[in-house]
C-alpha cells in the first residue's frame, strides 16, 4: 500500500487516474467484475482476462479479511479497529486497545498470507518474476 500511497496525493487510497475519487458502479464495472469474473463473454477485448473469483464482491474482501484475522488469532479488539467496528461490550470498547505488539503480529500475519499466495500464483503460472511487490511491514 505504502508505494501505492506514495504513487500519488488523493486523500483516497485508490483514485483515478485523474485523481478524481473512484465512484462505486465504475470502479466496480470497469476493474472489480472483469477482474473477478473474466471477459471471455467479450467478442475481442483488448486484454483478455481469465477468471479469478467469479461472483466474488468488494464486500467479500472485508469477510475474507475478518476471517483471516479470527483464523491468525488477533484479539477482537484489534479485528474491530481494522474493520472500523464498534465493540458491542461498552467497557471493552472504552477500555481495550491495540498494542503495538498485536499490530505487529496482525501485520505479520496478513504479510505472511500475502507472500504465500504470491508463491502459490508463482507456481501456478510461467512467470518467474514477482507480479506485485511485496508489502513492508514497519519498523518493529
Amino acid at each position: 500500500m505504502r508505494h501505492h500511497l506514495d504513487t500519488h496525493d488523493h486523500p483516497h487510497v485508490f483514485a483515478t487516474a485523474d485523481h478524481q475519487l473512484l465512484r462505486r458502479s465504475n470502479y466496480s464495472r470497469r476493474a472489480m467484475r472483469p477482474a473477478a469474473d473474466g471477459n471471455r463473454h467479450r467478442y475481442n477485448p483488448a486484454i483478455r482476462l481469465n477468471p479469478v473469483k467469479p461472483g466474488l464482491t468488494f464486500h467479500g474482501f472485508r469477510h475474507s479479511h475478518k476471517t483471516w484475522l479470527i483464523a491468525d488469532g488477533i484479539p477482537e479488539v484489534a479485528q474491530a479497529r481494522r474493520l472500523g467496528h464498534k465493540l458491542p461490550d461498552k467497557i471493552q470498547e472504552i477500555y481495550s486497545h491495540v498494542a503495538p505488539e498485536v499490530e505487529h503480529r496482525l501485520l505479520h500475519a496478513l504479510r505472511k498470507r500475502w507472500t504465500d499466495a504470491l508463491t502459490g500464483l508463482q507456481l501456478t503460472t510461467s512467470h518467474t518474476a514477482t507480479p506485485w511487490p511485496s508489502p513492508a511491514l514497519p519498523a518493529a
